[in-house]
């Protein structure tokens, strides 16, 4: 019988610990399908954070390190730059990993143009620390730290990392994705796959943002929470090529 579909040599068998609905497992899969598709699985380090990716490192076949709350890209660096020739390196942060604690640590790795991609996570909330508002949570939107919803006026608007990151001269490729059905499945792949390619050919700093949803937080079912991220998180955060300076060649 001729094999349809099997799952990613890029992923182990561990199985994976996301709450039903959570779609990191999906980015997850994308990513690893294309270390395995780029054949560069056995030559790839990862990076994980603090966060719900905290135990990413048991997930992916490549080998991962472990880093403090939002110096992913610090340690990114000192890896790329120690490593071999032709060692490829991500990191794969969350929002409140990223575009809190460790917003200046992402700012000067684009800066310098280090060369490593960097998946991000958002989902507009903390997700497993308990459900805090997080730089990308949008206004009106609850919180257990904002119960009322996010006020402009109090908490200010969200970041949009990808537009403040494709400002940044170190930063090539720029891309903001979601997973919510097939056609975006797609573009994410087809987004994270460019990433790594331009980092193959050392061209700078890549980054792909994956919209991403959190029903346990969000207090939705997985299918509302689908529903909520495309009439409300796609208008704030439009999807799209946000800079694109190399080309794949």
């Amino acid at each position: 019988m001729a094999i349809v579909y099997q799952k990613s040599k890029g992923l182990t068998d561990k199985e994976l610990h996301y709450c039903p609905g959570c779609t990191h497992g999906i980015a997850h899969k994308l990513v690893a399908e294309t270390l395995e598709e780029l054949g560069v699985i056995g030559t790839t380090v990862g990076v994980a954070p603090v966060g719900c990716s905290v135990f990413a490192y048991d997930y992916f076949s490549c080998d991962m390190h472990e880093a403090a709350h939002g110096r992913a890209p610090a340690v990114a660096t000192g890896i790329k730059r120690v490593s071999p020739p032709g060692t490829t390196v991500f990191t794969y942060q969350g929002d409140g990993d990223l575009a809190a604690i460790g917003t200046a640590e992402i700012v000067h790795a684009a800066m310098r143009g280090e060369k490593f991609t960097t998946i991000f996570i958002n989902n507009a909330i903390y997700g497993m620390t308990g459900g805090q508002m997080a730089p990308t949570t949008l206004v009106g939107q609850k919180a257990t730290t904002c119960p009322l919803g996010r006020s402009k006026e109090h908490y200010g608007s969200p970041i949009r990392m990808c537009e403040l990151l494709s400002t940044i001269d170190g930063c090539v490729y720029a891309e903001r994705v979601c997973v919510t059905d097939i056609p975006n499945l797609n573009n994410a792949k087809k987004a994270i796959k460019k990433a790594f390619e331009l980092q193959q050919k050392n061209a700078g700093f890549t980054f792909v943002e994956i919209l991403a949803a959190c029903p346990t937080n969000w207090g939705k079912t997985p299918i509302k929470s689908v529903e909520w991220l495309k009439e409300n998180m796609i208008p704030y955060y439009p999807l799209g090529v946000y800079k694109d300076t190399a080309e794949v060649k």
